[in-house]
């Protein structure tokens, strides 16, 4: 049932009140979202807004028996294609398999441990930093700090496939750790 502009009365919050605690929740998974379709592009944080914007608007329209994090992801991942159609962003992908995968990820993450996004993402990093050094520097130089396969390779005197390797070793260990188990390439 879609939320209505304002409650019906009793101890119901408005609709307002509502948008405002999911936004809250929701936030920086919003924007991890976005840094993974748009990288770093410098036209993410508008991309945010008028995400939010739109969702604003369209509140009436979500079906709070659903979850919000798929929705809000949904929005975003429209605004960014458009955008991409514009010429106004460079997604990194609108492979729509790719689109697929991501949102399963960021699904599966909603189901680690914690209670907040940001102490999920965390839960991550300190995966990450019990890594030994040169799997931990193979995944910074790809995920984090998003360099191409070749140039990270060439940043670590390693050869490709031998970069590539790590890279993947570094995955696994960070799945295990987190509790995931195999890693999908």
């Amino acid at each position: 049932m879609p939320w209505a502009a304002h409650s019906s009365g009793g101890n119901e919050p408005d609709a307002r009140s509502v948008f405002e605690i999911l936004v809250r929740e929701h936030a920086d998974m919003l924007e991890a979202f976005l840094r993974s379709l748009m990288g770093p592009d410098p036209g993410l944080d508008d991309v945010f807004q008028e995400v939010m914007l739109v969702a604003w608007r369209r509140l009436a329209d979500y079906d709070k028996s659903r979850p919000f994090g798929p929705w809000l992801r949904g929005i975003a991942q429209m605004l960014v294609l458009q955008h991409a159609r514009q010429g106004r962003v460079r997604p990194r992908s609108t492979d729509p398999a790719v689109l697929v995968e991501l949102e399963s990820r960021f699904e599966t993450l909603l189901h680690q441990p914690g209670d907040t996004f940001k102490e999920r993402a965390e839960r991550i990093l300190q995966c990450l930093a019990q890594l030994p050094d040169t799997l931990r520097e193979a995944i910074e130089l790809v995920y984090i700090r998003d360099t191409p396969m070749s140039a990270a390779a060439e940043v670590t005197g390693a050869n490709r496939e031998a970069f590539w390797k790590r890279v993947q070793r570094g995955r696994q260990l960070l799945a295990d750790c987190m509790g995931v188990g195999k890693v999908i390439p």
